[in-house]
This record gives C-alpha cells, structure tokens and sequence, in this order.
C-alpha cells in the first residue's frame, strides 16, 4: 500500500532564513504520527507545504504514490488535505452546518439555500464519528472541545484522507481530551492518517504511533512512540538532556507572610477559600477543570468581583476592587490567556514592557519618553533572555515561551512582589518549559512570592514548594511540593468535595 504522503529532501527559504533544510516525513493509512520539535522547530513551515499555504523550494512530496504540488489550501483539499489549525477557525454567528459547508452549501432553485439538505449532510458526517451533536446549534454556544469537534467535521466534509491537527488538546480539559481521542481512534480505523502536534509529552503514549522530531529547520529522526522513553525524544527536540527534578523545600525562615487570603467567596465558583503564601515561596493550585482556581486568582487580581472575604499584603487588609487596585497592591496576574488578557499582540515588545508603567515615563508636557522605554525594554530582554530580533519586534511574531517573558517583564518592571501564573506554560515547548521554570525559581530566590495554577499536574510537583487544591470551589487541602507527594494525592483532594483539610507550613 502507498504511503499517504511522502515528504523527502524538503527544503523552504525565506529573505535571509534557510527554514528547512532537507527535511524528510511520511505517513502511513491509519497512523497517527506526531510531529515534535521546539517552537521555531520548522514543524509549521513544513505542515503549511503539505496544506498549500506554502510552496516548497525544493525536495519532492508525494500523496498516495502521485506527485503533488498543492498551490492553495483548496488545491490540498482536493488532494484529500485538512488541517485544524491552533487557532479554530469557526464563525461564531453561524450554526455547525453552515461553518462545515461554508462556501459548498446545497442549494434549491434560484440559488436558494437548501436548509435541510444542509442539515442532513452534517448530521450525516456527526453519526459516522459517532457525535451527537445538534447541525442547527450556533457555533458560539458550543464549549471548546465541540467546537473543536466542529473543525473536524468541517474537514471530514472535504472526504479528507490526511489530517493535520496542531494543538488539538491545548485548552481542553482531561475529560474532553478522551472524547477527542475516541473520535481520533476512530478516524485511524477507517484509515484516515493523522499528524499530530503537541507539545504535550504524555499524549505521545496514548494516542500516536511514530515520532517524528525537528530541530533548528532540520529532520532529526523518526522513532516508535511505544518502545521510546519521553526523555530521549526531549533530548531529540531541544539536543540535550532536560532533567526536571522537583524543588526542594526552601528555607525561608523568618521570611514573612507576603498574600493572606481569608474567607474568600463568590458564589459556587469561591467557597470560603483562606491561604497564605510566604515572601519567596512557590504555591502551586491544582484542581481540575471548573474548581475555581482561576476564578480564585480573578477575584484577587480584582478582575472578577468577590462577594466576601480579606486580602492582606505583607500584614496590611488592602481593598482590590479591580486590577489597578492590586496592581497598586503590588500584584501582578498573568492570565492562562496572554494573547488576549497579558499581551497588545500587534504592539511592539517595548512597549508591551513598558504597558503596565506607561506613568513612569511620561517627561515634561506630557510626552512619552520614547528613549527610556526603549533602553529599559533591553535591560528586560536582556535580563530575561527574550529571543526577538529587536525590541521593536511586533509581539505576535515571538513564540510562545517569549511572549510569556514578555507578559513577565511587564510585570517586573511594574515592581509587582506577587506574581500570580495562570497556566504559564500553555502552548510551550518542552524546551521553553524548563527556561519559564528556572525563571520562576530565579523570582522566588529573589524574595518574590509566586501562585502557579496549572493543569498539569507534573508541573505542579515540579514547581511549587507546596500545593493547594480545589473541588467545586474549596480548598480542600494543601500538600507539600516536591517528592513528598504524588499525582495521586493530588487527585484524591481534587475529587474531595468537602475540605479534607492537609496542612503544612503556613498556609490556612
């Protein structure tokens, strides 16, 4: 049987960047092979070839044994070619049928739409993946994980062959994660081939057969995902070991209660959430989806509005009715969302920097100094080791770790002494990973007081000192970090609906 695609001696150039050298790919009917490599790895720019955004500068592609050189996304539709993109596509205002046959809708006479026809032919594509879902339903009403589901019919519609899935799983939660897996197995046994990217290293076992890894624009190799530990493949992604061992508990003596949260509520999303957090530690806030970890982190930051409850900074009850009173506060939150909550994307990296301290440049008359803001913005790049060709870089062309630094660097440079993360390392790779890591203990070795709320649950053992988990709302008890405790202790507290209260250290 001919492979689906055959990619060999790819080779693509932009003004002054070689972006792939030679890089070779195949895929089999019926596989689900990953695609691996840090971001700038070339994974994009070699899947934007395959789908028609790109033409390659050299190499040969084939699919099913022919030669092929789709010119346009619709071309690579033609040729049996879908791609779900990170970033869904869908319109919101629109129902499920109308996104899938957007363009292709079945007409009556004089060009009338034909409802039904349409509504029948996507109902007909949701039974084949066992989906029940409702054609007539606004996109916008759908959670995430339908909506994603939505994407894959749309491309299921065009008779795809080949799917490319980027992220599927980044803002989905454990639960949606294996509904998506149901329909991915479900694809491979009609023999659909799928690529897959993530970034997430535990789905390589669960749903992928091979492994192909790229680093700096160039093909590294190809292994089984079965019979290859995660480790090596982390070392093929980033060409050396990454060790993430857990922290150990810090001595923080006389150090001080920097946040005390007592009796915080809103709603059923808070219930009487009380904490503290010491002047050079690292609490980390497990729970899953819906426990309230983000709402806890909102009402704090003053984004949400709390119905009760005391906030005290370094011993003093201070009053947050919204994010400038706890930026006065001296706190600072980076949203699990930075492209829209932590970041101007079509601004400047300066000035994203600068965007929380625009007061402290401001000169005679009024005017911004310009020069300060530029000279403090590469004191931050610098220091934070952002990779960006200038500090004039527009922020949405950075990756994702470097986008995260630069949502750090706002904040440092507003002098804030309690940082709250948000799943800080959503959308990263494992190489950007291990250096927001080491960020975050350079902070805390500096006597900054950090919150890290994260999904991941092996992040959260590798991060934090001590560990505070939520169940519809409460805070049902606090661990302590490191080899102390395992993900299951986690997850018996994160299913625990009543406080089954374990203490350590400071917290209350």
């Amino acid at each position: 049987m001919s492979k689906l695609v055959e990619m060999v001696g790819i080779d693509k150039f932009f003004p002054g960047v070689h972006a792939l050298k030679s890089v070779q790919f195949d895929l089999e009917p019926g596989e689900v092979h990953a695609l691996m490599g840090e971001n700038g790895a070339g994974k994009s720019t070699l899947m934007k070839i395959l789908s028609g955004i790109y033409q390659r500068d050299g190499g040969a592609l084939t699919i099913e044994g022919q030669e092929a050189s789709p010119r346009t996304p619709r071309e690579a539709q033609d040729l049996g070619i879908g791609i779900i993109h990170q970033e869904l596509s869908l319109m919101n205002d629109l129902t499920v049928a109308q996104n899938i046959f957007i363009g292709r809708e079945p007409r009556k006479s004089f060009g009338r739409l034909d409802e039904n026809a349409l509504n029948a032919q996507t109902a007909r594509i949701f039974a084949s993946m066992n989906l029940k879902l409702d054609p007539k339903a606004l996109v916008g009403s759908l959670t995430i994980a339908k909506q994603q589901m939505v994407e894959i019919a749309k491309a299921l519609s065009h008779r795809s062959k080949v799917l490319i899935m980027d992220e599927p799983t980044a803002a989905l939660n454990d639960a949606e994660i294996a509904e998506l897996f149901v329909i991915i197995r479900r694809l491979k046994a009609e023999g659909v081939g799928i690529v897959y990217i993530s970034h997430k290293m535990d789905e390589l076992k669960q749903i992928t057969d091979r492994v192909t890894v790229m680093r700096d624009g160039e093909y590294v190799g190809t292994v089984g995902a079965a019979d290859t530990p995660i480790n090596t493949i982390i070392a093929m992604m980033v060409g050396r070991e990454v060790n993430e061992k857990p922290l150990a508990a810090p001595d923080l003596g006389d150090a001080g209660v920097s946040l005390q949260v007592k009796g915080l509520n809103r709603g059923q999303d808070i219930q009487d959430v009380s904490f503290s957090v010491q002047r050079g530690e690292i609490l980390g806030f497990a729970g899953l989806m819906g426990a309230g970890r983000t709402e806890v982190a909102r009402a704090i930051f003053g984004a949400d509005p709390k119905d009760g409850g005391e906030i005290s900074v370094h011993g003093k009850v201070v009053s947050i009715n919204a994010p400038k009173d706890a930026v006065k506060a001296g706190i600072g939150y980076l949203s699990e969302d930075r492209k829209h909550f932590g970041l101007a994307t079509g601004m400047t990296v300066r000035d994203n920097i600068a965007l929380a301290s625009m007061d402290l440049f401001i000169g005679k008359g009024g005017v911004l100094n310009e020069a300060e803001i530029a000279s403090t913005a590469q004191s931050y790049i610098k220091q934070l080791g952002i990779r960006t060709p200038s500090d004039a870089q527009e922020v949405r062309l950075l990756s994702g770790g470097n986008q995260q630094k630069v949502v750090i660097a706002k904040w440092l440079l507003r002098d804030c002494d309690i940082l709250i993360f948000d799943e800080p390392t959503r959308g990263i790779d494992v190489g950007a990973k291990s250096e927001i890591y080491k960020l975050l203990e350079k902070l805390a070795a500096q006597g900054k007081t950090i919150i890290v709320i994260s999904s991941e649950l092996p992040e959260i053992l590798r991060l934090s000192h001590r560990i505070a988990v939520m169940c519809e709302g409460r805070l049902t008890g606090i661990l302590p970090g490191g080899k102390e405790t395992t993900q299951e202790d986690i997850m018996y507290l994160a299913t625990q609906r009543t406080a089954a209260m374990q203490v350590t250290g400071t917290a209350q």
